[in-house]
């Protein structure tokens, strides 16, 4: 049985509780034993080089920096890393071995709460097989991203809230490699019941089984 590890915690405006619940149901129907954890130090455990997957949702707050490296080491040499929206790209403000790790970084959602378009940009991928654009409303993330970064769903700014960035399209979703282990990413989900959107759901369930450890 392939084991996995929740880490949440940080900010309470992304439900990272709830979230963790719903993710922890997912990745056992798939048939993994899931360990729960809530501090940061869980990221320094020398045990988690022996898991398949680890899926941080720690929303700004610190980490250490021998725990980053330690967890920087644990996917270098195989283990899984996949989240979504601040609880793995807005987490550790401070370290810059954890954003190299993760691809991305957030820094502005415009508007705040709006409705904006998701683009496929990858159909051929087995993790967005079947999925079609579609439209949303929550933050639509501004980031800053690895140039390394495969990316599987874009969205483009309008400027309405920001006239600067009229046009930029972002990557949403994107998946990558760092040493042996890969790395998924959704900027999708704000809020634990967005989760349940059939498109972001579907993307996340299949990101996390991509980037998990055989």
């Amino acid at each position: 049985m392939r084991k996995a590890m929740i880490v949440w915690g940080g900010w309470s405006g992304h439900d990272p509780d709830l979230c963790a619940s719903m993710i922890r149901g997912w990745l056992k129907a798939e048939g993994f034993e899931v360990r729960i954890e809530t501090t940061t130090e869980a990221f320094g455990d020398p045990g988690i080089h022996d898991l398949s997957l680890i899926i941080p949702i720690y929303t700004m707050s610190k980490i250490e920096k021998a725990d980053a490296l330690n967890l920087c080491a644990a996917v270098r040499g195989g283990v899984g890393l996949a989240g979504h929206h601040g609880g793995m790209c807005d987490a550790f403000r401070d370290s810059v071995d954890y954003q190299f790790l993760c691809g991305g970084q957030w820094v502005a959602h415009p508007g705040n709460i709006i409705d904006y378009k998701v683009d496929v940009s990858r159909p051929d991928d087995p993790i967005m097989k079947g999925l079609k654009s579609f439209e949303h409303r929550s933050e639509q993330y501004y980031m800053h991203v690895d140039p390394a970064i495969e990316v599987l769903a874009t969205t483009t700014f309008t400027g309405e809230h920001a006239p600067w960035i009229d046009g930029v399209v972002m990557p949403v979703v994107w998946k990558k490699r760092y040493g042996a282990g890969r790395v998924f990413y959704s900027s999708l989900g704000h809020r634990a019941y967005e989760l349940d959107v059939p498109e972001i759901r579907t993307v996340m369930t299949r990101g996390m089984l991509w980037a998990a450890r055989e």
